[in-house]
């Protein structure tokens, strides 16, 4: 895990400081808040529909025990007693006084921690694979890049001020799951035929109001050119990307308006110009960086897979758990345990300040001290012992902790609606609190298999919805809340934007139309191996209309 040197811990402080001046002179009433409002978001505060909120940078999704006490403190000190973990990997607190932001972000410095570019139009905290450094499928690990384009593009000042916001993610195993395709820049690392590690890159990949798939436009840039390539891409960005209009100033619409070829080409122009100066990486500089990222030692626990055994043989709930929530780690006496913060009718990705220490315990006791954030709103351990599974799934199961759903139709995806933002047409909390009801037999879940919903609040798209297996959006229509519902979409190495299945449904009609759909899948399969987007793209939605609307969507 990186640690700060000198640089960072000065320039962390200093942006408190000079923070703490702004809001003494906000609350004076010496500042308007116009003039103060691109200072605050420069720090991660927000002005929401009730409250502040403060956005919480976890570059990579990657903390340890202290940082995550310290999280768990500030939600019980200053907040409500909760944090909400986000799709960027980060953690949101919406209940905080302006006055004590400061104090927060003093607290969060104490511990290598910020809020620094969580907002404003710059380049946002670049997420990673969740099980990076972990996962039997890895090819390398992709943090120590993250790390350096983290450090590369903090306070930038050439993208301090891009036309718009711009969102990176890094990947190094062949199953995505950090959803690279949907970002600005997506870069997949992987070994060329010679053994040499590079990456593909992707760019123009997005969400929102226009959902587009990044276009691969270099299949194999090699390890020390990641910073100049991104720098070309950048530039080229930010000399033709669109002001004059703020819902055309994504990276994404540059790409599809210049066209794949063009676009690439003036990159590759850009990059000859660029690929010989200073931003080539040397080894010594990566070999430092990466050095912060070695996995721990593990010693072999050959022991695990029997005391494994024994405690499925006398507890359902922990095989149930083990088989849905622990995932194979690089070492064979190790899994990598997947934390749900969707507990059946919860609210997706919370977790209180009592939760997150029980985590932070765990973590120090048997995960090496990391703890990961997922961008699908849930917490990893990613080093815990076969052997010890069954103890950590104990202390998760008095902590509310232990709902073994990863992956399920439960583990919900979802922003935070109308119940708190400002931008928001529709709630999604309560939708899916009641999806998450109805489906909550966990029998009923296994039988259903790997299904991943996904609910926005608005065509910003914070909770994914364009690629979710079931997506739905919270729209406003003559003043009442109407969900739209789009199949057949997913964000893994085979991303695909789902379709908008028919007309809105109201709010008490929403969770009838999801089990409409389930209950059509399940009727369509060829066999239980056959997932709900396995089938999907194999009839179409056809069958999925004609159950929602009958004979009228024939003729549609």
């Amino acid at each position: 895990m990186y640690r700060y040197d000198e640089f960072d811990h000065d320039f962390v402080n200093q942006r408190v400081g000079q923070y703490r001046d702004q809001v003494e002179r906000r609350l004076s009433g010496e500042l308007e808040e116009d003039a103060f409002k691109p200072l605050r978001l420069m720090n991660g505060v927000y002005l929401q529909l009730h409250a502040y909120m403060l956005r919480v940078a976890i570059p990579y999704g990657t903390l340890n025990s202290k940082q995550m006490r310290r999280l768990a403190r500030i939600a019980r000190d200053y907040d409500k007693g909760y944090g909400h973990f986000t799709t960027r990997q980060n953690i949101q607190y919406n209940w905080p006084a302006l006055s004590d932001t400061p104090a927060i972000l003093e607290e969060l410095a104490e511990v290598e921690m910020h809020a620094i570019q969580t907002s404003g139009n710059c380049i946002r905290n670049v997420s990673a694979d969740h099980f990076a450094g972990a996962a039997a499928d890895e090819v390398a690990d992709p943090r120590p890049y993250a790390e350096i384009l983290r450090q590369w593009s903090s306070n930038h000042p050439e993208y301090s001020f891009l036309p718009r916001k711009f969102k990176i993610a890094v990947t190094g195993a062949e199953r995505d799951r950090a959803a690279i395709q949907v970002h600005d820049i997506g870069l997949h690392l992987k070994r060329n035929e010679a053994g040499e590690l590079g990456f593909a890159v992707y760019v123009g990949g997005g969400q929102g109001r226009t959902p587009i798939i990044a276009k691969k436009i270099r299949d194999f840039l090699p390890e020390a050119d990641l910073l100049s390539y991104t720098t070309a891409i950048m530039r080229v960005y930010n000399l033709n990307g669109r002001r004059d209009n703020k819902y055309k100033a994504r990276i994404k619409i540059l790409v599809h308006e210049t066209g794949e070829a063009d676009f690439t080409a003036q990159v590759e122009a850009e990059w000859k110009k660029l690929r010989e100066t200073s931003l080539k990486l040397p080894d010594a500089d990566l070999a430092s960086i990466a050095s912060y990222f070695a996995p721990p030692e593990l010693q072999d626990r050959a022991e695990g897979w029997a005391r494994i055994a024994t405690g499925k043989k006398s507890d359902a709930g922990f095989a149930a758990w083990v088989h849905q929530n622990v995932t194979p780690h690089r070492h064979p006496d190790y899994g990598v345990v997947t934390i749900s913060l969707k507990p059946i009718g919860g609210i997706p990705g919370d977790a209180s300040d009592a939760q997150m220490e029980v985590v932070a315990d765990l973590a120090e006791r048997y995960g090496h001290d990391e703890i990961r954030v997922s961008h699908e709103q849930n917490l990893v351990l990613p080093h815990v012992a076969l052997a010890d599974l069954e103890i950590v799934y104990r202390a998760l199961l008095d902590a509310n902790l232990a709902t073994a759903n990863a992956g399920l139709i439960t583990d919900i995806i979802a922003c935070p609606g109308l119940d708190y933002c400002a931008l928001a047409n529709a709630r999604s909390i309560p939708v899916a609190q009641e999806i998450s009801e109805r489906f909550g037999s966990l029998q009923r879940q296994q039988e259903i298999g790997e299904l991943k919903i996904k609910i926005s609040g608005c065509i910003n798209a914070c909770g994914h919805h364009h690629v979710g297996h079931i997506g739905i959006l919270g729209v406003e229509k003559k003043g009442a809340e109407l969900y739209q519902i789009t199949l057949g979409g997913s964000g893994d190495e085979q991303t695909s934007i789902g379709q908008i299945i028919g007309r809105g449904f109201e709010p008490d009609k929403v969770t009838d139309a999801i089990e409409t759909i389930v209950d059509t899948y399940m009727g369509l399969r060829l066999n239980a191996d056959e997932t709900f987007i396995m089938a999907y793209r194999r009839t179409g939605p056809a069958p999925y209309k004609l159950a929602l609307y009958g004979e009228a969507s024939k003729a549609a």
